[in-house]
């Protein structure tokens, strides 16, 4: 039932939405070097990798510089990234990672290999569902960046204090994950969006 809400609810939105992604397509090829598209590797269920797909809207190579984003005006963030990431859109090509099975609409966001090698045996359940566009943690933690650029060692507060924050928002939602909650999480999603 899941995987059928996921590839209805993907294919309906990639039809609706595909004007709207050409357009942000192209505002992002004009923005700069670097291409549409940032792949990256990300974990996924059973501890897959996969390539999580988004719009760009770092500058080449930023990653080289740590994976973190440190607040909304950090340096490497181009014009078109800081407005695709203010109201989420730069997450809208995942709408393809969720049509062809790598992701569901709701889960867990899917996190890079760095951070899944400190999880713990009970973290790593999380790895056992599809991760997700958006989730509790998602929800909870919708301007994270924000909260990063306040601390003096944003990696350390990642790890010891976002990242389990997150991880038993996540396991909550393997706990009592059903159509419902889903819906429910999607709609207060969109709410985000639209309040930021």
């Amino acid at each position: 039932m899941k995987r059928l809400f996921d590839i209805l609810f993907s294919l309906l939105f990639i039809v609706v939405l595909m004007p709207l992604l050409l357009v942000l397509a192209v505002m992002v090829a004009c923005d700069g070097p670097g291409g549409v598209f940032f792949m990256q590797t990300r974990i996924g269920k059973d501890h897959r990798p996969f390539r999580l797909m988004k719009f760009r809207t770092m500058k080449p190579a930023s990653e080289k510089s740590g994976q973190l984003t440190i607040g909304a005006r950090d340096s490497r963030i181009t014009k078109t990234g800081y407005f695709l990431r203010k109201y989420k859109i730069d997450e809208l090509p995942q709408l393809f990672n969720i049509l062809v099975g790598d992701m569901s609409v709701v889960g867990p966001r899917p996190e890079v290999p760095r951070y899944v090698n400190l999880y713990n045996e009970e973290q790593k359940r999380v790895l056992s569902i599809k991760p997700g566009l958006t989730d509790y943690a998602s929800l909870e933690y919708f301007n994270e960046s924000e909260l990063l650029a306040k601390s003096s060692d944003p990696e350390r507060t990642y790890i010891e204090e976002v990242m389990p924050a997150k991880l038993n928002l996540n396991l909550k939602y393997v706990a009592q994950r059903d159509l419902k909650t889903d819906l429910i999480i999607i709609w207060r999603t969109v709410e985000a969006i639209f309040k930021s």
